[in-house]
């Protein structure tokens, strides 16, 4: 019987694990992204999420925990396809062809590597900056909690972190554009009009999440942060 490691390892289940955590970590996106948008509701909105996020106590390291352990998986598995693939054709087709479907070529497909290393640098900063990095506390109904609207106003005032989020969420987008596609596929979708309808899901999918992203950082910029007409500040 063999072992999870080797399991793990094996191609079957390095496909399965990239599906799985693929689906998880769209989830987590999804997530992500309903929390920020509530910078454009009340004035307490975001504050009043990330208080409830903390207030789940131990929970909530033990989802942030498995949320790293899933993204760590991911990237690995992401890598390590990468190095074996260059290393069976350490050169480049000059000319990519296509058979026609949603198996073809494209920008997405082939720039996973790429992008997938980006995304993983860029969470490291945006831990440290959003997560990790110091903040004003605020009372809210009498509890000492974290500022956080203040610092991604404060943040995405600054034209160099604005556009370069921007920039990296449009990264995001183009990775989920093959990679919705390729996690269903990996979890064993073979109708080909199923996965005609996913591939097209998935484009749809990717270009409403990075729309969002790069939305919040530009409409604060532009606006002026607390001047922006959406934006109810204290």
């Amino acid at each position: 019987m063999p072992t999870l490691l080797k399991a793990a390892t094996s191609q079957v289940g390095r496909k399965i694990l990239t599906g799985v955590t693929g689906v998880l970590l769209v989830l987590f996106i999804f997530f992500h992204l309903g929390g920020n948008l509530a910078i454009f509701g009340e004035a307490d909105a975001m504050n009043r999420y990330s208080l409830l996020l903390h207030d789940l106590g131990p929970l909530l390291w033990v989802a942030r925990i498995g949320l790293l352990a899933v993204f760590l998986i991911h990237a690995w598995i992401g890598i390590s396809i990468w190095i074996n693939k260059r290393k069976a054709r350490p050169q480049n087709y000059q000319v990519y062809s296509s058979k026609g479907g949603p198996s073809k070529q494209s920008l997405s497909s082939r720039s996973m590597a790429f992008t997938g290393v980006v995304l993983l640098i860029f969470v490291v900063f945006h831990l440290n900056t959003f997560a990790f990095g110091d903040m004003e506390t605020i009372l809210i109904d009498g509890r000492e909690t974290h500022d956080v609207k203040s610092l991604v106003i404060d943040t995405f005032q600054n034209p160099l972190y604005a556009f370069g989020y921007a920039f990296v969420m449009l990264l995001l987008g183009t990775h989920l554009g093959h990679g919705i596609w390729s996690a269903f596929i990996s979890l064993g979708l073979t109708s080909k009009k199923a996965s005609a309808a996913m591939y097209t899901i998935g484009g749809v999918v990717a270009v409403i999440l990075a729309f969002g992203f790069i939305f919040i950082p530009l409409y604060i910029y532009f606006g002026g942060g607390c001047e922006a007409t959406l934006i109810e500040c204290r």
